[in-house]
């Protein structure tokens, strides 16, 4: 706990306290009522429950409670949060601030679901639904392997990515000095001047072309340029029987609907993994799927549906991608893939660009 806080905390214990003495209102808690409040779970283990819970009863337990506002994959849904991904994201200018990027704490995480989740049914949980939901969480962050389990004896073996980024809160010794001095109130400087700019909107002062006192509304000094179409790698095409190349080199790629198809595919995350080092996980790795023969990736156990489909001839073209990721059940009832499908036809075809990317 913070100094403001234990302050805050003290002043409001005493004030009860003699409010109790001096009108009589009011009556000490009793044990158990102190008990059931407190519930809180401190980054030093403290207040954790016994019990344990692993993946895959944690993925049960979100899709019945939590996949509603946060996605199947914690990737979120409408405006509710993301709780999974941002991994590098926190010195961009767009940060995604999620658990397996930003926060610092494990206990944070087990201590707010256990608090106030699921949504309008808060401690409705067991200790060990908490757990596996934790253990689901860390899952979808890419923190741990689909066969972790998360008990009380483990639990402070997990270090978050960003714990060493926090610092402890110095603001007493720090900045509370710098606001209790007499405040400078004319002749502080010889001149102001303008240092800094406001980076996605034109709102800094200028008077010189956009965005000055007289709103203007310009555009800014330093528009950044759209990027231009970047042309994919080609790839070698296999000669026909008559020595002829059989298709044509693979068309530029629309690298604005790559960035589109990078953010949608947050929700395919969990499963799959694309770029230099990719491993298959739940889901094969997905470089160089787009053209590729289903069910042909080493090392990765597809269901018997799809071995056998790619034996029987199925590539993944832009079709066929785009109608399996609408909705894989229907388009092919025996994958062992989960995932209910994307409903968006414009974040599909984002996605499969995304992949594009990555051809080998």
């Amino acid at each position: 706990m913070s100094k403001f806080l234990k302050v805050l905390t003290g002043a409001a214990l005493l004030t009860a306290s003699a409010a109790h003495a001096e009108f009589g209102l009011g009556r000490d808690a009793t044990p158990d009522e102190v008990a059931a409040w407190n519930i809180d779970i401190r980054p030093d283990g403290q207040g954790l429950p016994e019990g344990s819970g692993d993946v895959y009863t944690g993925e049960e337990l979100w899709l019945e409670n939590c996949s509603v506002c946060h996605g199947d994959f914690a990737e979120g849904a409408g405006r509710w949060p993301v709780l999974a991904g941002g991994f590098g994201s926190l010195k961009s200018d767009r940060p995604v601030k999620t658990i397996g990027s930003y926060w610092p704490y494990l206990s944070t995480v087990y201590d707010y679901v256990n608090r106030a989740m699921p949504f309008g049914n808060a401690q409705s949980l067991s200790a060990d639904d908490v757990y596996a939901l934790t253990a689901y969480l860390m899952y979808s962050n890419d923190l741990v392997d689909d066969e972790f389990e998360l008990s009380k004896e483990n639990f402070l073996e997990v270090q978050m990515p960003n714990e060493p980024n926090f610092i402890l809160d110095d603001r007493l010794e720090t900045e509370f000095p710098l606001f209790t001095v007499e405040a400078c109130m004319e002749g502080c400087k010889d001149s102001v001047e303008i240092t800094k700019r406001a980076a996605f909107i034109d709102v800094t002062p200028d008077g010189a072309g956009g965005g000055d006192l007289e709103g203007g509304g310009g555009a800014p000094a330093a528009a950044a340029e759209a990027p231009a179409a970047e042309e994919a790698p080609v790839a070698e095409q296999a000669p026909t029987a008559d020595g002829e190349v059989a298709a044509e080199a693979p068309a530029a790629l629309d690298m604005a609907l790559v960035a589109e198809g990078e953010g949608n595919f947050r929700q395919c995350k969990s499963c799959h993994q694309v770029g230099e080092g990719a491993k298959n996980r739940s889901g094969p790795v997905l470089n160089g799927v787009v053209g590729r023969t289903a069910g042909i990736v080493d090392g990765f156990r597809y269901s018997g549906d799809m071995t056998d489909a790619g034996a029987g001839g199925l590539v993944w073209t832009q079709e066929e991608l785009t109608s399996f990721l609408a909705d894989p059940k229907a388009y092919m009832p025996g994958t062992k893939m989960t995932f209910r499908g994307v409903r968006d036809e414009a974040d599909i075809a984002g996605i499969i660009e995304y992949l594009k990317s990555f051809p080998e």
